[in-house]
């Protein structure tokens, strides 16, 4: 397995931020390449991956992903500015086009025109990198600009795009630096990958200049049948209550009628029934869940794909500290 290995962890899952720096130790004793954190209505990212930049000394930090709604472009650029210089150079930001519950029920943005909003926000913080201020006349932003206070890195921290339909993923790759979709077959990632390239092709860019690193979540354990039980209800409650755009990726991948069973039962709010309305064949295709030995040929065999350069391995709801050991080792002999 030629492809890196990324681990992405949960901030609910910590009770401090610093624990989540102890992760990231971990990660790297493991043999992870980067660690990576998800920001929605909890903490916000910045003091963990500090944390984490700071106990470290080769891990790559990362973040799935930042709403564009949620901080102006200029704080983004601030924010993935700082991480990197507290990181000696390690930080990738992650952006991404958000969902209307996020922006609207958190950020109380109204959620409008989310793929023209984040090209225009890369467009900014790639500003601040280049030019060292903001300004900008666009569509959705118009901003006069200040100088940025601080000289900027000549290697500045790369954007990552978190996208799943084929518009916005041909968005990343024209803007983007990677990609890091999510609940995809290989199938699947196999066909949006094409839409990867276009995107690369219209900005005169090889896919070999992205960095597409897939999140999966998964959890290895001995005793196989609660492994799967746990990511069954897992992925079915990512596909029935995680607003429409999962649900839609998986049901276009050709799964219509698994989705519209799952979301069915939580029209209802019954969880035993959506993961029910998963069939092995499915759960088989989104996410590695079994014994170490199962976890890591699927890992193995998805990061084959051509066009993979990372596998971004994430857990599944309800797991024990022993399960994750058992998991992030799994997958680590992949490697």
């Amino acid at each position: 397995m030629t492809a890196e290995l990324d681990l992405l962890v949960r901030l609910n899952d910590y009770d401090r931020p610093q624990d989540v720096a102890d992760r990231a130790v971990q990660a790297e004793r493991l043999g992870f390449d980067r660690i990576t954190v998800g920001e929605t209505t909890g903490w916000n990212i910045v003091p963990p991956l500090t944390l984490a930049a700071d106990r470290t000394d080769d891990l790559g930090i990362s973040n799935d992903v930042v709403s564009p709604y949620g901080r102006s472009p200029a704080m983004l650029a601030q924010t993935a500015l700082t991480i990197h210089d507290a990181s000696d150079g390690r930080f990738r930001l992650g952006l991404g086009p958000s969902s209307p519950a996020i922006t609207e029920r958190w950020h109380g943005q109204s959620f409008e025109r989310p793929l023209r909003r984040t090209r225009e926000t890369i467009e900014i913080v790639r500003s601040v990198y280049e030019n060292g201020t903001p300004a900008y006349d666009g569509e959705i932003f118009d901003i006069p600009g200040l100088n940025y206070e601080r000289d900027t890195p000549e290697n500045p921290p790369p954007i990552d795009l978190g996208t799943l339909g084929p518009t916005a993923t041909e968005m990343a790759g024209r803007f983007g630096d990677g990609w890091t979709p999510q609940l995809f077959t290989k199938d699947g990632l196999e066909n949006r990958l094409v839409d990867l390239e276009r995107g690369a092709d219209l900005a005169d860019r090889s896919l070999d200049e992205l960095r597409v690193a897939p999140i999966v979540r998964g959890i290895a354990a001995e005793d196989r049948e609660t492994a799967r039980e746990k990511a069954r209800s897992t992925i079915a409650f990512m596909l029935g209550a995680y607003g429409p755009y999962y649900g839609d990726s998986v049901a276009q991948q050709g799964y219509p009628d698994v989705v519209a069973e799952v979301r069915a039962a939580w029209d209802d709010r019954d969880t035993d029934a959506m993961a029910a309305a998963l069939p092995d064949d499915v759960l088989d295709e989104l996410a590695p869940a079994g014994t170490p030995e199962e976890v890591r040929d699927w890992i193995e065999s998805y990061a084959a794909l051509e066009g993979v350069d990372a596998v971004r391995v994430g857990f599944v709801d309800g797991m024990t500290e022993a399960e994750k050991e058992t998991t992030m080792e799994a997958v680590v002999d992949a490697v």
